[in-house]
């Protein structure tokens, strides 16, 4: 009876081992990469960051966001959103956030080029805190 009772309990996990190692289950991928690190700008006395857990702040999506800080004193002066977010109440919303990907300075001094992780083009003009897009 003992031996009956540890083939019961033993094969099973025999057979999973045996499906693992020959890669018959899977894993279940994961379901994004982290944001990409994302390095501030600074124009004139302000240094402008990218904020990517902006549901942490109370924001309504992740990612989109950018922050005005004050060079001298540190001291977060705005946020901005540049970008909005639909998300699909149907999806998981971990991975419909769409990420900011890169900062830099504009063209004109008062602007920051913001792309996203899309490779969709955005120009913030610091001053109105106006944002438009770029096809």
């Amino acid at each position: 009876m003992k031996t009956i009772l540890k083939l019961v309990l033993i094969l099973p996990l025999c057979f999973l081992i045996a499906t693992v190692q020959a890669g018959g289950l899977s894993m279940p991928a994961p379901k994004r990469v982290a944001p990409p690190e994302v390095a501030p700008v600074t124009i004139g006395k302000l240094r402008i960051e990218a904020i990517h857990w902006g549901k942490e702040r109370g924001l309504p999506q992740n990612g989109g966001y950018i922050l005005a800080r004050d060079i001298d004193s540190g001291k977060e002066l705005w946020t901005l959103r540049v970008y909005h977010i639909d998300y699909d109440e149907k999806m998981e919303s971990d991975v419909q956030d769409i990420f900011i990907e890169r900062l830099s300075r504009g063209a004109s001094g008062g602007t920051v080029e913001v792309v996203d992780e899309n490779g969709r083009h955005f120009e913030v003009d610091l001053q109105a805190r106006s944002v438009k897009r770029h096809e």
